[in-house]
């Protein structure tokens, strides 16, 4: 009907339509001689469904659409309607109660307050980015670096209050940025439509649309297509656990909970007040597998970071008791959950061989990262929430009580080659009170940058990619304040300046060093020197690969060490890459040792070892500049 083919709904009502944005939604089309636009929609327990909007005065009587068989969707064409036009659809229930709705496949919506869906349909553009899919082919993202700058779109920078940058401005201005500093990636919070700015997009009404606060669908392509003309990957930070429960969105769409569970037990999330999608249903599953292909296929992005994959596997999670429903094993997975996972991530690298798939998952389930076949959940990636909330519950801690919780610092490594992980130091940790991650560090304040620069330096050189928040990098000292941009004003301080120096150098070490990144997923390629160090709060280890060979120390305490001796891989003379506390960090360091001969003395378990000054809340990475073959 109208171009929708019987295939399109079988597909669609079987849970197995993975492009359904091609054919629901609004589309301008041809149709028996004339231009206009299809609208099709799903609701299976409507009485009836019009659209309405200005051209008919926002009155239902008009222009209602027809029901397709037992698919549950509803059809219709109204010639001459222009893209831009802005429309919702008016549902009668089976309770006779007529509901206004935007529509879940409306590509472009109005300005918050205001919640029309517009008609945008799927325009061409004009990619130019041939050249970096190329290149991504060329080898997998498991041996490259990947260094992600996770931006919140609304306060990287504003011009006054509710006056953003657009997609536009952001391409001219935080594209060069990220670039500059060696960020490999661009992480964007949720940018689907969401009516609350203070959600950070994380309660979406709008899947299939770009958040208009920062300008038009085309204008997103564009900064996407700007940011791989920098060599520079982009990931949509993705919510298919929840949505909100707003009345012109999806909850109760046709008058019954089509997209949620039944069980309003099982639907509710009290913490976030949103509703889970209940993914047992087919069409559920056409409509969020079809939208991950939507945001890879329509506007290149590289990846999905999947929010809150833990709260999608646990029935219980922060619920109380009076809401706690098993599943039909008797437990409290969410077996749908896992079927769904399943399903998109093989769907996804079927399509996108070279997709990122990164999923938010606080939990223990086993094998996120392990392909389908092999029982996993199908991720290519998982964030590391154990590291990091270790070492920031370590770096809190004043020094004297720091021996007695050294563990915090070296468990991590006991499963960190169980998954793929990148070690996130994310919005969540630097908003609602808990500090931004320079005012989390114990001490005064030239003590909290001198940690800021170690802990940053222990991060890029433990296992797993990276992801940091903006304006960490430069150490910004208040929390994050997303109603306002970023502190950027600081930087006209020294201590500031030199920590995004440091940041810089640091970002661009990690980049040209694939020692770090090579076959990092490998144990062989970390092995501890001393890993008991308890007492002086000091750590070492080497990273190897066939590349070469590093060695890290960290000094965790505000003592100076001098001489100490530890055990090194092998033979060999041993020069500096970084010094933390160097003066053009903000350190104290005036002379550092640039080169260091190994000795026939042996300890901690080696032949050979060096002898280095180790000053307070320092961390130096050196490599093995000349010495026997590994």
């Amino acid at each position: 009907m109208f171009g929708i083919t019987e295939q399109d709904l079988y597909l669609f009502n079987r849970g197995s339509s993975h492009h359904s944005y091609r054919f629901m939604g609004a589309h301008p089309i041809y149709w028996e001689g004339a231009d206009g636009i299809r609208f099709a929609v799903w609701a299976p327990n409507a009485i009836e469904v019009a659209v309405v909007g200005d051209f008919n005065q926002w009155d239902g009587h008009h222009h209602k659409l027809s029901r397709v068989a037992s698919s549950g969707v509803f059809v219709t064409f109204i010639p001459h309607l222009k893209v831009g036009t802005q429309y919702k659809y008016e549902i009668l229930t089976k309770y006779n109660e007529r509901i206004m709705k935007s529509d879940p496949y409306a590509f472009y919506s109005e300005r918050r307050p205001n919640t029309a869906s517009i008609v945008e349909g799927l325009p061409a553009f004009t990619w130019t980015d041939q050249n970096w899919y190329s290149q991504q082919s060329i080898k997998p993202s498991y041996e490259k670096a990947m260094l992600i700058y996770e931006v919140h779109a609304g306060s990287w920078k504003i011009k006054g209050k509710e006056d953003y940058y657009t997609y536009t401005e952001l391409a001219q201005h935080l594209v060069p940025y990220a670039a500059d500093w060696g960020y490999t990636h661009i992480e964007l919070l949720p940018i689907t439509e969401h009516p609350l700015d203070q959600s950070w997009g994380y309660q979406v009404v709008g899947f299939y649309s770009p958040t208009s606060r920062f300008g038009s669908p085309e204008q997103l392509k564009q900064l996407i297509n700007e940011c791989h003309r920098y060599h520079i990957g982009v990931i949509l930070d993705w919510v298919p656990g929840h949505f909100c429960k707003d009345d012109h969105g999806l909850r109760s769409f046709d008058g019954t909970p089509i997209f949620e569970g039944a069980d309003w037990k099982r639907a509710e999330l009290p913490l976030w007040g949103t509703l889970s999608f209940d993914y047992s249903k087919h069409e559920v599953q056409s409509f969020l597998v079809s939208n991950a292909i939507y945001w890879l296929d329509q506007f290149h992005f590289d990846g999905l970071r999947v929010d809150a994959v833990a709260s999608m596997l646990d029935l219980h999670m922060d619920k109380p008791p009076e809401l706690h429903t098993l599943n039909a094993d008797g437990g409290h997975i969410n077996l749908h959950a896992i079927a769904f996972l399943h399903k998109l991530n093989e769907t996804i690298f079927h399509y996108y061989p070279n997709a990122l798939m990164l999923a938010e998952d606080s939990s223990s389930y086993a094998s996120v990262t392990k392909p389908t076949y092999m029982g996993g959940l199908g991720f290519n990636y998982k964030w590391n929430m154990g590291w990091m909330n270790d070492m920031l519950k370590y770096m809190s801690l004043p020094p004297s009580t720091r021996t007695e919780r050294h563990h915090l610092i070296t468990f991590s490594i006991w499963y960190a080659f169980n998954e793929n992980y990148v070690l996130p130091l994310s919005h969540d940790e630097v908003v609602h009170g808990k500090r931004s991650l320079l005012n989390k560090m114990w001490g005064n304040y030239e003590q909290k940058f001198a940690q800021l620069r170690l802990f940053y330096g222990y991060w890029m050189t433990h296992p797993g990619k990276k992801l940091l928040f903006m304006g960490s990098e430069w150490g910004q000292f208040d929390e994050w304040k997303d109603q306002e941009h970023l502190d950027w004003d600081v930087l006209k301080y020294d201590s500031h300046q030199k920590m995004h120096h440091y940041s810089k150098q640091l970002n661009w070490l990690y980049r040209n060093t694939p020692i770090l990144w090579e076959n990092e997923f490998d144990p062989s390629t970390f092995d501890w020197i001393d890993v008991n160090n308890a007492e002086q709060s000091v750590i070492s280890f080497s990273r190897q690969s066939q590349s070469g060979v590093l060695v890290v120390f960290v000094n965790f305490s505000p003592h100076y060490y001098s001489p100490y001796r530890i055990g090194v891989p092998q033979k060999g003379i041993y020069t500096i890459l970084l010094h933390s506390n160097e003066l053009e960090y903000g350190g104290t360091t005036e002379h550092v040792q640039e080169e260091v001969h190994s000795e026939s003395i042996g300890i901690h378990g080696r032949e050979q070892s060096i002898s280095i000054e180790l000053p307070p809340f320092t961390f130096m990475l050196y490599t093995l500049h000349s010495g026997d073959t590994i």
